[in-house]
């Protein structure tokens, strides 16, 4: 049987063609944030009256930012809710398990 030789130019290849590859990956990667960037710029312009900003435009912008700032300390009151439920009912079965244990050794 013939062993493969792998020369240092072909290894060379090897690493060369991973690492094009890879520029490729971070390059797709790239390409896609900056068109969601622009997708996003162009959202922001319609509602402000493209590049000056319309008065109109910036009323609803602020309004919009209200409502998310409300919305998102809605949401923080109630995830702290459900981590106080939560450590509660963790603090419950902690308590089970002793007492299953304490009675599994009677």
């Amino acid at each position: 049987m013939r062993e493969s030789v792998i020369t240092p130019a072909a290894e060379a290849f090897a690493d060369l063609e991973r690492l094009v590859r890879a520029l490729g990956e971070e390059l797709s990667f790239f390409r896609r944030r900056a068109l969601e960037a622009e997708r996003r710029l162009k959202e922001l312009q319609s509602v402000t009256g493209a590049a000056g900003g319309s008065q109109d435009g910036l009323e609803v912008l602020a309004g919009r930012l209200a409502a998310a700032e409300s919305e998102n300390a809605a949401l923080k009151a109630r995830l702290a809710e459900a981590a106080e439920r939560t450590r509660g009912m963790a603090d419950r079965m902690r308590f089970l398990r002793q007492q299953q244990e304490v009675d599994g050794e009677r």
